[in-house]
């Protein structure tokens, strides 16, 4: 997958048998990489007996869904994921839903290469179905030593989940908190009316958490959960406040507005990205347009 090098995932001794957490996109390198691993600890590909997605996205959830065939182990993932797993069509690719809210959005060049082009459809081969079960907020999941706790954190998708881990206050993390970036809002099949609303109240659930040590999706452990989730936020912050100035300045629509800012530290226009990008970068900016009423800082229309 264009842009993503690599993603961790989390291997702990179950109440009966192994218990992964993310184990990436599915594909024969990702269960060599496994198999190489699980090596490492006397443990074998099928001693997994069950797998958690912190969401749907096929980098945390594909292969696990392919296993529960081929190991025969069990799936979960938050309830709310519900929602775009249901919708999920193989036949109309990736972004079915969303030229008709990019030409909402003024951007209807981009909506046209969407629904025509193979960015659309990359990925629809992914198999992709219902997981076995759908655990809530506050629902404990046990293990060999103490247990997970899940906990809610809408935002990336609307049902994403964090877990942690009752004894060693250990947090899974996912795509909640990324190192480096800041993850995607509502960048799914069926997004709620409100994910950055969400987003920033997941991130201050999370910063209140007694987390000594946080496991990310993309880099080693840290134990500065804290501090990552206070850049996070000030980020959006000053995001909110520059989607003002350019709506002050004449931007009519959430198009103009992302062509009018600059992404990367390499600060590069919204054309000079690839178009699925394109098409983030424009929902993203929905979604900031979206909060600014809420906070009382524009007047919806």
């Amino acid at each position: 997958m264009d842009g993503l090098a690599a993603v961790n995932s989390y291997v702990l001794e179950g109440a009966d048998g192994l218990l992964v957490i993310d184990p990436g996109w599915v594909g024969p390198e990702t269960e060599q990489a496994m198999t190489a691993a699980l090596r490492q600890f006397g443990h074998r590909l099928d001693d997994i007996t069950v797998c958690l997605a912190t969401h749907h996205h096929g980098d945390h959830y594909s292969q696990a869904f392919a296993w529960r065939t081929t190991l025969g182990c069990a799936l979960f993932a938050g309830r709310e994921e519900r929602h775009s797993i249901d919708s999920f069509l193989t036949d109309v690719g990736r972004f079915p839903n969303h030229p008709p809210l990019l030409t909402r959005c003024g951007a209807t060049r981009l909506a046209e290469r969407i629904a025509r082009n193979g960015e659309a459809r990359e990925g629809a081969d992914i198999a992709h179905g219902r997981p076995d079960g759908w655990p809530d907020h506050g629902d404990v999941i046990p293990l060999r030593d103490g247990a997970l706790e899940v906990i809610a954190t809408p935002g990336h998708t609307r049902g994403h989940v964090v877990f942690q881990h009752t004894d060693t206050r250990i947090l899974f993390s996912g795509d909640h908190i990324l190192p480096r970036i800041t993850p995607s809002i509502g960048f799914e099949w069926a997004p709620e009316p409100y994910p950055l609303r969400s987003y920033l109240r997941s991130l201050e659930l999370v910063r209140g958490l007694p987390a000594p040590h946080c496991c990310l999706l993309t880099a080693p452990v840290t134990a500065s959960t804290r501090d990552r989730v206070d850049e996070i936020l000030h980020h959006h912050r000053e995001r909110l406040d520059e989607v003002c100035e350019h709506i002050a300045a004449g931007a009519t629509a959430a198009y103009h507005v992302a062509k009018s800012m600059r992404r990367t530290h390499r600060r590069r226009q919204l054309d000079e990205l690839p178009p699925e990008h394109r098409l983030s970068a424009v929902m993203e900016i929905t979604a900031h347009l979206d909060v600014l009423p809420l906070h009382g800082r524009l007047k919806p229309h």
